[in-house]
């Protein structure tokens, strides 16, 4: 089959079908994601943190997000690409948001764009939509703002902030989102958003009220050991497995267990023969 569409996803909202997202930064996390039949793959600017070994995403760079995201469109044919719209790239600048979503589409090639922000990012979501970007929204905790929030906390959970939210929320959607993250926001309140709008919404930490859900490629198999966020699963922890195959690989070399001759090739004595005499 053709990759999953916009329109794909959007049928999926109707039919109450369940989205979900996985994370994708290389060759072999997109192979192995599409393989296990997810649907959407992100590439997200959470590649600073598990990637590029940075305590933010603060540092990633559009370059950085188009060269990834061409090697997750590059390996695979089903899946939907979206491409994270890293820090200070996607501002109220509607000109020059738009010159960098086009470089994101067309070099990295992203099926869209995601980018972060509510009311005050509607404008510039709606010059890109008119433009024929596909745009995905992100509200709640919006990572790329995190200092403004004082860390990495729950968004929504007083009166004005949930209003605020639910406020983002329709923005988006008017702005022509055709769908939103909502990351950080309580069960509740991300239920309630999800009934108030036609567009899916993609939880994070957001409970199962949402559309579909999202989580790191590296939080559900055990890479990532900086810390487990409340909002994930592991599901495997292969982080400790290739720990342990990589000591015993160490070991090996050192007692010479290896390599074996079942390691490695053959060739004609006579020529070993021959080289020795000349020696």
């Amino acid at each position: 089959m053709a990759r999953y569409t916009i329109l794909d996803i959007q049928a999926m909202k109707s039919k109450n079908e369940k989205i979900s997202v996985m994370t994708a930064y290389d060759a072999t996390s997109a192979r192995i994601a599409e393989s296990a039949g997810i649907p959407l793959l992100l590439v997200g600017d959470t590649l600073g943190m598990v990637v590029q070994g940075h305590t933010s995403t603060i540092p990633v760079t559009l370059d950085h997000m188009i060269y990834h995201t061409q090697i997750v469109n590059r390996v695979t044919s089903k899946a939907f690409i979206i491409g994270d719209m890293p820090f200070m790239t996607a501002t109220t600048d509607a000109h020059e948001t738009l010159k960098n979503a086009a470089r994101l589409m067309q070099e990295g090639g992203a099926s869209c764009i995601k980018l972060e922000g509510g009311e005050f990012i509607a404008p510039t979501i709606a010059k890109i939509v008119q433009a024929g970007i596909p745009v995905m929204a992100h509200i709640g905790l919006t990572p790329q703002s995190v200092g403004q929030f004082g860390g990495f906390k729950v968004q929504g959970r007083d009166l004005g902030r949930a209003r605020q939210l639910l406020a983002d929320a329709r923005a988006v959607q008017e702005a022509g989102a055709f769908s939103v993250v909502l990351e950080l926001v309580p069960t509740p309140l991300a239920t309630l958003i999800t009934e108030q709008l036609t567009i899916p919404t993609i939880g994070i930490g957001a409970g199962a009220g949402c559309s579909g859900q999202v989580q790191v490629f590296h939080d559900v198999l055990g890479l990532f050991d900086g810390f487990i966020p409340r909002h994930t699963k592991r599901y495997a922890d292969v982080g400790a497995l290739i720990e342990e195959a990589l000591t015993n690989y160490h070991a090996d070399v050192q007692t010479g267990a290896f390599p074996t001759d079942a390691n490695g090739f053959t060739m004609d004595a006579t020529v070993i023969e021959a080289l020795r005499e000349e020696l």
